[in-house]
């Protein structure tokens, strides 16, 4: 399960991105309940409009964040752009505490944020095969995914406590200060012991060439529309949560704090599952997806925040199984010279896609309830299964027969089809 922290290159940045995580998370807390509560009256449409800034950039940037994670050297990239989120923390965080903080400044720190982590994500996730190389890859992906959300279960009830004791202001310095252990543990990575990846060739027409590759595909064409559904409309969870420990549970911080640190519980358990697979596959990214509509359906109707918080565990186990198996499987079905470009991709749609989902989420919040937001999202996952449901059928000969009583499914577990453009791993 913890095989890729053999190496020491992979545990220095293990260690360095634990403590930016666990900051990252208290920023996260720290920046909802400033606008929900601070800024504005429980307005669930400005949280909305906030992710959509944040995330956008993922979208708007995607030709070039693309090109750079396949061009550039990503450890320096990696460097410029952790110092200029940890910058961004601190600049905010500094007008927090002199009470000159407005809801447009948090709009402006938000979308800047927003284009620095558009470079920073796609170059972070590609990075990790030059740390552990092509066999350890699933792996290592899974125990990223732990990492973030461990720090999910610590970063948001300290936030909680210290939005409560000090103010929000604190929680952003401190965030700043978390990006020190990432930037050192890059800087002390042992450049002989990287796994270099194949540079791609800088021609006119390469982003093209992404989405073309991307088209010929089947079966990343169906992960990125699941991906688009869920995404979209489904991991809004800073609306979620903070709506409805707000608004229908009528709890402090330290409740919404509390309930995003209950839901790590689930999505650290997903990642660990994921790290002891040898291989993802296909079939996990429809069940992630079934379990999310679940998941989501009963947060909705829970009746009181004990047993939403049982439903945000089953939604943070469904939602990890999915967004991780949809990591592996794109990297390790795709061409090293373009593994950026379909990462950039991915995850512009897997982050890019919040201009389109937050604010709608949020209106209907606002309009309708939380619990009808929530409805929202789980429809988005019942959707997903239905399309991870039609790929299975039409490519993979999925069939369902009786054998002695009991219900059996077939699926063929061939190469995918265009299987020439793939890297020779079985998805």
């Amino acid at each position: 399960m913890f095989r890729s922290l053999r190496g020491f290159n992979y545990r220095v940045w293990a260690c360095g991105a634990l403590v930016s995580n666990v900051g990252t998370w208290m920023q996260r807390i720290a920046q909802g309940w400033l606008v929900l509560t601070q800024l504005t009256h429980n307005n669930a449409t400005a949280m909305g409009v906030v992710m959509a800034l944040q995330f956008g950039p993922h979208l708007l940037l995607l030709p070039l964040t693309g090109f750079a994670a396949d061009h550039l050297d990503r450890r320096k990239l990696l460097l410029a752009t952790q110092a200029g989120m940890g910058a961004l923390a601190f600049g905010l965080g500094i007008l927090t505490i002199t009470g000159l903080v407005e809801l447009w400044h948090v709009y402006v720190f938000a979308f800047l944020l927003g284009c620095v982590t558009a470079f920073d994500s796609p170059a972070r996730h590609t990075f990790v095969a030059e740390l552990v190389g092509e066999n350890d890859l699933a792996n290592a992906v899974a125990l990223n995914s732990t990492s973030f959300n461990a720090a999910r279960m610590i970063g948001p009830a300290i936030a909680g406590t210290l939005i409560a004791s000090v103010g929000s202001g604190w929680v952003f310095l401190i965030n700043g200060l978390s990006f020190v252990a990432v930037l050192c543990s890059l800087m002390l990575l042992r450049i002989d012991q990287l796994h270099p990846q194949h540079r791609a060739v800088r021609t006119r027409g390469s982003f093209v060439d992404g989405f073309r590759y991307v088209w010929r595909r089947p079966d990343l064409r169906a992960i990125l529309l699941m991906l688009f559904l869920i995404a979209t409309f489904g991991l809004n969870f800073q609306i979620f949560i903070s709506t409805m420990s707000v608004t229908v549970f009528h709890g402090g911080a330290s409740q919404y704090g509390f309930l995003t640190s209950i839901m790590a519980i689930g999505t650290v358990a997903g990642a660990l599952l994921a790290a002891n697979r040898e291989k993802p596959h296909f079939t996990l990214l429809l069940i992630g997806a079934a379990l999310f509509g679940l998941g989501c359906t009963l947060a909705a109707l829970a009746p009181n925040a004990a047993l939403f918080g049982m439903a945000l565990v089953v939604i943070g186990v469904s939602a990890l199984t999915l967004t991780n198996s949809t990591n592996s499987l794109m990297q390790l079905s795709t061409a090293p010279a373009m593994r950026g470009r379909v990462m950039a991709i991915r995850l512009a749609i897997a982050l890019g896609c919040t201009p389109i989902g937050a604010p709608i989420v949020g209106l209907v919040a606002d309009r309708f309830g939380a619990r009808w937001a929530l409805s929202l999202a789980a429809a988005s996952g019942f959707a997903a299964a239905i399309v991870g449901i039609h790929y299975l059928v039409k490519y993979r000969s999925l069939s369902v027969r009786l054998d002695a009583g009991r219900v059996r499914f077939t699926i063929d577990e061939g190469e995918p089809v265009d299987a020439p453009y793939q890297s020779g791993v079985r998805i």
